[in-house]
């Protein structure tokens, strides 16, 4: 009997799936969120050779980029554009809220730069959740010291009757991936995601 006639087993469904973001004083509602690309790595390699032969060893772990597809909405609360300009600068409702620490060069004495320390705490936490069919977590990924890299705020066109998406690219240090398996990698220091 094939395995698939067992009503039990479940597919991960890729939309089936919620993407947290709480940094400072802006959030994104997860219900805005359209697509979301999940953590991957990369391991560098080395080489020796020796006559014929070539052997490899493994180097470097690099974690690729993540990006995300938000809807943007004509909303007080919920504009995806001001939301991410709000993490980039700063919002101007709230005082002391420097967002990423970019200024516009107005004059000489704006001598304030982006840093990862207000960077990371400018988008908060980073949970991907995949979910099963009664909406119990089956997956989870934190993403650690992310920032935003990239952000494109879409394409007006006169043809097109299309929704405005903005596009964000993270950077991040390193990934924690929980299962009903466990936390991976074991030696991550993390709150329980599931």
């Amino acid at each position: 009997m094939s395995f698939w006639y067992d009503k039990q087993l479940q597919p991960k469904r890729a939309y089936k799936f919620l993407l947290s973001i709480n940094g400072g004083n802006t959030s994104i509602k997860e219900f805005l969120i359209k697509k979301v690309t999940k953590p991957s790595f990369s391991v560098s390699q080395s080489e020796h050779k020796y006559l014929n032969h070539t052997f490899y060893y493994p180097g470097k772990v690099t974690w690729n980029e993540v990006q995300f597809t938000v809807v943007d909405v004509v909303d007080q609360t919920d504009d995806a554009t001001a939301a991410v300009m709000s993490i980039f600068a700063g919002n101007p409702d709230q005082a002391g809220d420097t967002g990423m620490g970019y200024q516009s060069p107005v004059n000489s004495g704006v001598t304030s730069t982006i840093s990862k320390d207000k960077s990371v705490a400018a988008m908060g936490n980073i949970i991907i959740r995949q979910i099963d069919s009664e909406g119990r977590n089956v997956e989870a990924w934190k993403l650690h010291n992310a920032w935003i890299k990239d952000a494109k705020f879409g394409e007006l066109d006169y043809g097109s009757e299309e929704m405005l998406n903005v596009d964000v690219t993270l950077v991040y240090d390193t990934a924690v991936c929980e299962t009903a398996q466990g936390k991976f990698p074991s030696n991550a220091i993390s709150q329980r995601l599931l």
